[in-house]
């Protein structure tokens, strides 16, 4: 299969009222509107406080609900699937993201350690759209 030419997914998961799942989505929409090479994404939004969300959260099988706001990409393939992208490379230290790279998928979730401060911020939206691009 030859994902190159599949659709990626930038799959948000949030709450309403949280602060930090708001200003995620302002970053993502305008690095999507911006960036011409972004134009192959398309992002989906996912209320992890109603059914649908929350049957979402549950497939990424690796993100932990203390730690939303978060995305993860995915591709749609020539079957109309919606398949996450792995993490090509889940052991290395992200100089980026750093505690906020998820292991199995190629993704991001905010780390509230004092470390991370909570922030996700556009530079490492951006590390994480441009590796899927790269492996996409």
């Amino acid at each position: 299969m030859n994902e190159a030419k599949n659709q990626l997914v930038v799959n948000v998961f949030g709450k309403p009222g949280c602060a930090k799942c708001h200003a995620l989505n302002q970053r993502l929409d305008k690095m999507l509107v911006e960036i011409p090479e972004y134009a192959r994404f398309r992002k989906e939004y996912h209320n992890v406080l109603e059914e649908e969300g929350l049957v979402e959260f549950c497939k990424s099988e690796c993100l932990n609900p203390s730690r939303i706001p978060a995305m993860v990409i995915s591709v749609v393939d020539a079957n109309g699937q919606n398949r996450y992208l792995s993490n090509p490379d889940p052991d290395s230290q992200d100089a980026v993201c750093k505690h906020s790279k998820l292991y199995q998928f190629l993704g991001i979730q905010t780390d509230y350690s004092e470390e991370g401060k909570g922030l996700i911020t556009p530079n490492m939206i951006k590390a994480i759209l441009d590796q899927a691009l790269q492996i996409a």
